[in-house]
């Protein structure tokens, strides 16, 4: 059987921990700034852990499973 491929957008939109837990960036992160607040906008900048319903094919795509 051949190996897996790495489904090339998820690599590029998701990172792995050393732990284990896949981090994503936070969305409306990309226009209409002006009317957010600063707190807000310092939120965007940290990365977050994808939510448990998403892990499993998340994982797949990055050939983790």
């Amino acid at each position: 059987m051949p190996k897996m491929k790495t489904h090339r957008g998820t690599a590029k939109r998701f990172r792995v921990t050393g732990s284990g837990k896949i981090m994503r960036a936070k969305a409306y992160k990309s226009h209409i700034m002006t009317k957010k607040s600063q707190k807000r906008k310092r939120s965007f900048r940290h990365e977050t852990e994808i939510s448990s319903a998403d892990y499993n094919v998340v994982a797949k795509n990055l050939g983790l499973k």
